[in-house]
């Protein structure tokens, strides 16, 4: 993923070696909705349950001004920006990580920062940014590529690729996290637009995925496989961004998930502050990803109120930030958002509570990013900070770099995919719904929800 190569899947694994030692890690896996109910009580997915320590009125209530919607603009036609760029004009496949300012590729794809960079396609083609026709070839290069040379096992993609050729890159895995983002770009483009071919590809790529396969005999999905390793031990086994996952697979037409595998991952309860929510051992983007395209808002399932349970994950990392402040003097109430990034001793990850990884004060712009539609008012006054202060370093062609420190002279050089990307389609999420409507148009998206059990609360 970054520099030094490790991956959000790599660290995820070591992760789960010491998570036993966790004072609320839980090893029961939950498996019906009355045990689910004991440890999720129904204040998760009441208006009333929002902790009244942590917040003053309805987050979401918060209606953008003009002026935010135009800094939004800005925002999210800087980050389209490096997803039309940082592509190759032979497969239009879509660089991991470029330079900030522009300029010469890095000359490595992933298939995940590809699925974001589509989502973005869609975004632009309703706003106009560059011409219909234009927008709409690039889309058929991506996905005409996609089905008939990105090289794939059972319909999975390796991780990283070469974007001239797809070929596989340093040996790494073939995902099945990353090619779900892949898949849900795939799937907004089916949704919006009114092209047979798109519609033919999309669908051709999405129904060759075989999640059964995937499983490996399992109750929960593998983490991914390798041609020289077979299978990954390590499963998605507990709540991080899996959600997309398991929704996009039980609603297969070809090779679908079992319904049970809703409830066979685990949704462990952490508190903070008197806050319950259901969390992990991982970095704030968990709260984030299945989120830019599944709308859970107003809706639950036997287990939770999703949406209702990122707000509270997202105040509870603003809280703890903050509660940093005399060690890291930068962390402020406008000024906070550590999440998997760049550092200054390359790719880690980092954040919040529990403390996890060497924080040194850095900020990563995407941590607020992407949480736009779960904090509108707070996390816009941390990008509004960042780009008045700090625009100097912390702004370029692409918009945010990837992370810097206010502390001292580090700033990265870099910007990276699937942290632009977060922040762009959480941005447009909370301007006009845009991702959400469109992506929840396609059946995929409303079978899946509907086998989990998500009803209107």
């Amino acid at each position: 993923m970054g520099t030094d190569r490790v991956s959000r899947r790599d660290w995820f694994r070591r992760a789960s070696t010491f998570s036993l030692g966790l004072p609320f890690a839980l090893s029961t896996v939950v498996s019906n909705s009355s045990f689910a109910e004991s440890l999720f009580p129904a204040r998760l997915s009441e208006k009333a349950a929002l902790p009244p320590q942590l917040f003053h009125s309805d987050p979401t209530q918060y209606r953008l001004t003009r002026a935010d919607d135009a800094f939004l603009e800005e925002v999210e036609r800087a980050g389209f920006a490096f997803f039309w760029e940082q592509a190759s004009p032979a497969s239009g496949q879509i660089d991991d990580r470029g330079p900030a300012d522009g300029g010469e590729h890095k000359k490595v794809s992933s298939i995940a920062s590809t699925g974001f960079g589509l989502t973005a396609m869609c975004i632009a083609d309703r706003r106009g940014w560059l011409k219909h026709g234009a927008i709409l070839d690039r889309v058929k290069t991506i996905l005409q590529f996609a089905f008939e040379k990105l090289p794939h096992e059972h319909g999975f993609f390796y991780h990283f690729v070469d974007p001239d050729t797809g070929a596989r890159a340093w040996k790494c895995e073939v995902s099945d996290i990353d090619t779900c983002l892949l898949l849900c770009g795939v799937i907004t483009c089916r949704a919006h637009f009114d092209d047979a071919e798109v519609r033919s590809l999309a669908t051709k790529i999405y129904e060759r995925t075989d999640w059964a396969w995937m499983l490996n005999g399992g109750k929960t999905l593998a983490m991914g496989w390798t041609p020289e390793d077979g299978f990954i031990k390590s499963r998605w086994d507990s709540y991080s961004e899996l959600m997309m996952m398991y929704l996009l697979g039980m609603a297969s037409p070809t090779h679908p998930l079992p319904e049970e595998t809703w409830g066979a991952w685990e949704r462990p309860d952490f508190e903070y502050q008197g806050a319950h929510y259901v969390g992990s051992h991982a970095p704030l983007f968990v709260h984030q990803y299945s989120h830019a395209w599944f709308d859970f808002r107003g809706k639950r399932d036997a287990f939770c109120d999703y949406f209702r349970n990122s707000i509270i994950a997202t105040k509870v990392h603003k809280l703890w930030c903050i509660s940093l402040a005399k060690r890291f003097p930068d962390y402020s109430e406008n000024l906070w958002g550590i999440t998997a990034s760049d550092s200054a001793h390359g790719y880690t990850a980092w954040g919040g509570p529990p403390e996890m990884g060497d924080i040194d004060g850095s900020i990563v712009p995407c941590a607020a990013g992407g949480s736009l539609a779960f904090l509108p008012e707070e996390t816009l006054a941390v990008l509004r900070t960042i780009r008045e202060k700090d625009s100097a370093r912390a702004w370029k062609r692409y918009g945010f770099v990837d992370a810097f420190n206010p502390l001292n002279d580090w700033t990265d050089t870099d910007v990276i995919g699937i942290d632009v990307g977060i922040t762009l389609l959480m941005a447009e999420n909370a301007r006009t719904q845009f991702v959400w409507n469109t992506f929840m148009k396609d059946p995929a998206a409303q079978k899946g929800m509907e086998l989990a059990g998500f009803k209107a609360e």
